[in-house]
């Protein structure tokens, strides 16, 4: 009887740690379909973004003065083309031109009707060839007829009818350089070196007073010489200085 109640008691004792082991041993977790096993807690949402707000910044451009064929080329000379040209006058383009002059360098005078009918006189242009040459070489060039032009508008701009002095016309390469040399204020590339040039005064007439006409024709450069007297007249660009 003792041993049977002792077998029970073995018997009973082995179940339960079985039991025990097999309930601690298991690690097997049973996850629902559809859940995380991450925590559920709610997480804040981040505030939106803010759009970049972009500013334009406010530039501030300049207008460039434009840049003309006409700009270009005064700058090349030396001087500068008007921004607001003056109102040219009205030209006698029927009346003959003549011309009366002094070469102050050479003390010779002439009086020529170059001009009239509507043609130039070859005979005269030939004349005023030899008599605006280099005096100093001796060596002359074809003259721009439209300086000749230029000239006689501007003695009938001004009113005069006298005699023009020419302090200087066609200038040799080779005195023009000797001139550069010697004066900061000749050009090395001088109009005079082509026959398109003439330094003048007219006696008894201010040279601003010139100056004005000549400027008011726009047919070419016009340089203003008053402490030495006289204006510069060419065919070159329209430029001031």
């Amino acid at each position: 009887m003792r041993s049977l109640f002792l077998s029970v008691v073995v018997a009973v004792a082995l179940g339960g740690a079985a039991t025990a082991q097999t309930t601690t041993g298991s690690s097997e977790v049973n996850v629902l379909r559809g859940t995380s096993t991450e925590s559920t807690t709610p997480k804040k949402a981040s505030p939106a973004a803010k759009p970049a707000i972009h500013k334009a910044a406010a530039v501030q451009t300049q207008a460039k003065p434009s840049t003309t064929p006409q700009t270009l080329r005064g700058t090349r000379y030396g001087g500068f083309a008007p921004s607001a040209p003056v109102e040219p006058p009205t030209l006698d383009l029927t009346s003959p031109r003549s011309l009366s002059m002094t070469n102050v360098n050479s003390g010779e005078s002439i009086e020529v009707t170059y001009w009239s009918d509507g043609a130039y006189h070859r005979e005269a242009l030939n004349k005023l060839n030899h008599f605006l040459r280099d005096v100093k070489t001796n060596e002359q060039t074809e003259m721009d007829p439209l300086l000749l032009d230029v000239l006689w508008h501007t003695m009938q701009a001004t009113g005069y009818h006298g005699t023009v002095e020419v302090l200087s016309a066609y200038r040799s390469p080779t005195t023009n350089a000797w001139l550069a040399s010697v004066s900061r204020g000749v050009a090395q590339d001088s109009q005079h070196m082509n026959g398109n040039a003439m330094d003048i005064r007219f006696p008894g007439v201010p040279v601003f007073k010139i100056r004005q006409a000549a400027r008011s024709l726009q047919m070419g450069g016009v340089g203003f010489y008053p402490r030495s007297g006289f204006v510069h007249l060419d065919t070159g660009p329209i430029r001031y200085w």
